[in-house]
């Protein structure tokens, strides 16, 4: 698939939409960190065995025949003649983590089934298919999931984890060396088969426009170790997923085509900690194509300009990968690649190390407040269910507390999931909550999202599988009553010393150099609080975001909350205020960092402008130059540093108009919500007697006249914690936005499906 911006890695020519930032090799002193690096990836756990590998492929072969059997079964079963039947073929290919070469122990391995024309979805893949892998003593935990936005079928075949799609050519029969790179395999496909096709050509399209795949390859495992070791890795939380992280890397690879992967760490968070988003991440050229399948064109396309984080994929039809990037984690996001920057920049100095910038984010340690998002079901399989339909609303949840607070309390969702082992079928998420630096705090004003909770509660018990038992609870929970058995052991951490980042002004703070081998993916620091907040990031987006909410509110559902049979109780009512958090912003922040973030340089984009490699190998990075086993020089550094920021901001300057951006996803998630109740209705209430709440229910402020009584009683209850103060505009019932006369409680006050033991 060719395209404007690209050329053909073998013939010395570039890859990507610009030239090359630098085309300068490594130093001694890149190599001497490249392999620091690698051992400490393998130290990590990263690396999977040779006896699994040799597993992975052997269930892979296996998987590949069930297909085949189950193919030509299907076919005699429809009638074809015997020759028919014998030439009938289905393969697997695979994609994701596995196909790009950078999956670890245990990982699962992300698969595509191929079928001919007469194999339908439904019937015969979620039918047939299902039904000869359910006889199979080699397969377990089956669980398909054929009302996905991409269907899927989840199993593990002799232990290994399997996600399986499945595509409908329009082909009659599939050969073996079938090529689906190929646009013309789109043919007549349907939108589930589309989307299902699109991860494998991403895969394949990534591996083609990366000028060296290894170090491609290594880079990525060092993002995806960080990013999870951060806290920043999960695209249903909203943060980003394998693929964006994938996409990331690639292009950092094609800006320094002949760096190692040390210097494409360093360089990774410099260009992103600089990056202007919503400016877009590409690969290559949008391609129209000739099948007119929709792309990615804020130009065009309404809902595209309220991408917050657009990370395009190549292949046709390209498409943002990040659609699910929110205001609060694009804040988050950029903190840390600013934190990474900082460090780089340190260990260049020989002032960090690699233990530093892997250091887990201290989550439980980092906020005095916290969303407690508990949930049961009556067994393992209903468990599962319910938490995956529960975890993929949970970034609803996130937007609409952004969105009826008006951003001024800010979500961190944490990405993973815990259990109490002492508790049968149970599981839960945790939140971070803030209010928004810098906004002057007024005494005694409080947040109030008890019907922004409810709303959301009553947006999940909409799920159409729903089964008696199916519960779930939010709280509020402080600091210091996080349950224990969130932290590694079940034993809450006696504020061990540890290496502590800072901040840009001062040194970091080195109380002990404990290495951390833990595996991929460990989020949750066994320290404590590393005696930091997150930095604020006072970025021209919030602005955009705060001014285009003020022109143009949008109001909130007001549907009725419709609830399960199981009776609404009252477990506890809580309100709570944010005591005084240590969260300051930093009294300095990199002079190139604000003027990049300027509204005025985003409504600036005209034209692409390509950045010539010589002009890069003049005023190259300071890794450019002559082999030296030293950091390089802090004078050549600065000036090198200077010229690779001028290169940047050239890259970002692009075809797409700038555009104020606001959390317009909220809309559409209410109106998924609004298409799933008229569904259920649809197949009616199968869980016996409904709870209907009225529309006072719905989110929104509670009138000023109870909020003055209710304040009185906030403070004569022992068990009630009030919430740091700080101005709220009430959410609007219609367009015009009504002047603030007052500023009301912001109070949280939580009821559940079922009363507990523990009271918030």
């Amino acid at each position: 698939m060719g395209s404007l911006g690209l050329m053909n890695r073998n013939n010395g020519h570039r890859l990507g939409i610009t030239e090359p930032i630098s085309l300068g090799g490594p130093t001694e002193y890149d190599v001497n960190k490249t392999r620091e690096l690698e051992k400490y990836l393998r130290d990590a756990g990263l690396y999977e065995s040779q006896e699994e590998a040799v597993g992975r492929e052997e269930v892979l072969g296996r998987l590949d025949q069930a297909v085949k059997i189950w193919v030509k079964t299907i076919s005699r079963a429809k009638g074809l003649n015997e020759q028919l039947v014998q030439e009938a073929n289905a393969k697997i290919f695979t994609f994701g983590s596995y196909r790009l070469g950078v999956h670890g122990p245990g990982a699962d391995i992300d698969t595509l089934c191929v079928g001919p024309r007469h194999a339908t979805r439904e019937e015969d893949f979620f039918g047939e298919l299902h039904r000869m892998l359910s006889e199979m003593p080699e397969v377990t935990e089956l669980h398909p999931v054929p009302d996905a936005h991409v269907p899927v079928m989840k199993f593990k075949f002799s232990g290994v984890s399997i996600d399986l799609l499945y595509a409908k050519l329009s082909l009659w029969v599939i050969p073996d060396d079938l090529d689906i790179s190929q646009d013309s395999i789109l043919q007549n496909a349907d939108e589930q088969t589309v989307r299902s096709l699109n991860g494998c050509r991403v895969t394949d399209q990534i591996l083609r426009l990366v000028p060296n795949i290894q170090n491609f390859r290594t880079t990525l495992r060092c993002m995806r170790l960080w990013a999870k070791r951060r806290g920043v890795y999960s695209n249903v939380s909203g943060f980003l997923g394998g693929i964006n992280w994938a996409l990331l890397v690639a292009r950092i690879c094609q800006l320094y085509p002949n760096a190692l992967p040390n210097m494409l760490m360093s360089r990774f968070f410099r260009v992103y900690t600089q990056w202007r988003w919503p400016n877009p991440v590409m690969l290559c050229a949008i391609e129209e194509g000739s099948l007119g399948l929709q792309v990615w064109d804020p130009r065009r396309n309404p809902k595209d300009r309220f991408h917050l984080m657009p990370i395009i994929t190549p292949a046709y039809p390209s498409m943002n990968s990040s659609y699910n990037v929110s205001s609060s984690t694009l804040r988050i996001m950029s903190e840390e690649f600013q934190r990474g920057s900082e460090i780089c920049e340190a260990m260049e100095a020989n002032k960090a190390d690699w233990d530093t910038l892997f250091e887990p984010y201290p989550f439980f340690e980092a906020y005095k407040n916290y969303l407690q998002i508990d949930i049961t079901a009556e067994n393992d399989d209903d468990l599962r269910k319910w938490k995956g339909w529960v975890e993929s609303r949970l970034r609803q949840l996130t937007l609409k507390i952004e969105r009826h607070t008006y951003n001024m309390l800010q979500c961190h969702p944490h990405p993973g999931d815990f259990s109490d082992r002492s508790r049968l079928f149970h599981c839960c998420f945790f939140m971070g909550l803030q209010r928004k630096q810098g906004v002057p705090v007024n005494e005694g004003e409080q947040f109030d999202i008890r019907l922004t909770v409810e709303e959301f509660k009553g947006n999940v018990n909409m799920y159409t599988l729903w089964k008696p038992g199916m519960e779930i609870r939010v709280s509020h929970v402080k600091r210091r009553n996080i349950p224990n058995f969130v932290f590694p052991g079940g034993v809450r951490p006696s504020r061990p010393s540890k290496v502590t980042w800072v901040s840009r002004s001062s040194e970091p703070k080195v109380s002990g150099h404990a290495q951390d081998n833990s595996p991929e993916g460990k989020a949750v620091s066994n320290g404590a609080d590393d005696g930091r907040k997150r930095k604020q990031v006072d970025d021209s987006l919030e602005t955009n975001l705060r001014n285009a909410k003020r022109l143009a509110a949008v109001p909130p559902s007001t549907g009725g909350v419709h609830e399960g049979s199981p009776p609404v109780s009252i477990a506890s009512s809580c309100s709570m205020k944010f005591d005084s958090m240590n969260t300051h912003r930093s009294e300095e922040l990199r002079t190139e960092k604000s003027e990049n973030n300027s509204p005025d340089s985003l409504k600036n984009m005209k034209n692409l402008v390509e950045v010539s490699s010589q002009s890069c190998q003049a005023n190259g990075p300071a890794k450019c130059s002559p082999p030296n086993e030293s950091p390089p020089a802090a004078a050549d550094t600065t000036n090198s540093r200077e010229a690779e920021n001028l290169a940047i901001e050239k890259i970002m300057s692009g075809p797409y108009v700038s555009h104020q951006a606001f959390p317009e996803e909220l809309d559409e998630l209410e109106d998924d919500f609004e298409s799933r109740s008229q569904d259920k209705d649809s197949r009616g209430n199968n869980k016996g007697s409904p709870v209907e709440s009225s529309k006072a229910n719905a989110a929104g402020p509670v009138p000023s006249t109870n909020e003055s009584a209710s304040a009185s009683g906030l403070y004569a209850n022992g068990n009630l914690e009030e919430l740091e103060p700080t101005e709220l505009v009430p959410p609007l019932s219609n367009v015009t936005p009504a002047p603030v006369v007052q500023k009301p409680l912001i109070r949280f006050s939580f009821t559940s499906l079922k009363a507990t033991g523990n009271s918030s």
